[in-house]
């Protein structure tokens, strides 16, 4: 499976959780019979935490798996506990952001809606400064290592392999002033040099749009494999919500196409983008 160590566990936690369905057991009964607790069973089912090669086999002997199924889970299992390179920026990348970093990397396709703030991934170093400064209540030096790291990801959306990104911006988070006029200005350039890119969509929901069926930001991230299904990534100050669920999944995408159905078109977007960058540049 291609993509980050985050998405290699996330798929052995799918695989796993499949076989133990189709045996009809519950957690307690598996962990019972390997002489390990329920608790443990469900950690690896969930991906909390590295599962070890050994204990993927002993599962497999025990659901009667085939021997390339058994490798295929074990090599997953070698591939997950491998590190990736927001792993190298420390707590620059809290624990449950991590999470979802990781998960970035392996996307097909990300899909935000944002309503107060520019996106990360279309962020400026300045506009990513100012924003960090307020929120992290942290010494300038860490707040540089939270801006390389949003910026480090940005690479994701340049890389020939990358994921397709659709955004809705709400026109407020475009006049909305963070920092000075300059850094909104450079802001809304960024945005417009990035649509550049075959794989950046942006739209911008205008405040005459009415009522929309949005109540937060929130991600739809997409992955390449069928075994991979969808899932939503929400996030506050300190934590974070990944909802996997098909009901609450299929929830969320309907509300982006909602979304996306009312907004500007690209090609009017970016003219609207373009107007209120030289009216921050004024």
């Amino acid at each position: 499976m291609a993509g980050s160590p985050t998405a290699r566990r996330r798929r052995l936690a799918i695989e796993l959780r499949k076989l133990r369905d189709e045996s009809g057991m519950t957690c307690n009964h598996v962990g019972k019979e390997l002489d390990w607790s329920g608790s443990k069973v469900n950690r690896m089912e969930t991906g909390q935490g590295r599962v070890q090669p050994s204990d993927v086999e002993a599962l497999c002997r025990f659901y009667g798996t085939s021997d390339e199924l058994c490798e295929l889970l074990k090599g997953l299992a070698k591939e997950s506990k491998t590190k990736g390179w927001w792993h190298a920026h420390g707590d620059a990348v809290p624990s449950w952001f991590s999470v979802y970093v990781g998960l970035e990397q392996a996307a097909s396709d990300l899909r935000t809606y944002q309503g107060e703030f520019i996106p990360g991934l279309l962020q400026t170093p300045a506009y990513a400064t100012e924003l960090s400064r307020v929120s992290s209540d942290q010494p300038h030096d860490e707040v540089q290592r939270l801006v390389d790291v949003r910026m480090r990801r940005q690479q994701l959306l340049s890389d020939a392999n990358g994921p397709d990104f659709w955004a809705v911006i709400h026109q407020s988070a475009l006049m909305h002033q963070v920092g000075s006029r300059q850094i909104m200005a450079e802001q809304h350039e960024r945005i417009l040099e990035m649509v550049k890119l075959r794989s950046v969509t942006v739209q911008v929901l205008p405040y005459d749009a009415g009522a929309y069926p949005a109540t937060g930001s929130f991600t739809v991230l997409g992955f390449p494999e069928q075994e991979d299904p969808d899932m939503v990534y929400r996030d506050g100050l300190t934590d974070s919500v990944y909802l996997e669920l098909p009901e609450d999944v299929s929830l969320y995408t309907k509300a982006f196409d909602h979304l996306r159905a009312l907004a500007l078109s690209p090609q009017r977007s970016v003219a609207l983008i373009r107007r209120s960058m030289e009216e921050h540049s004024q």
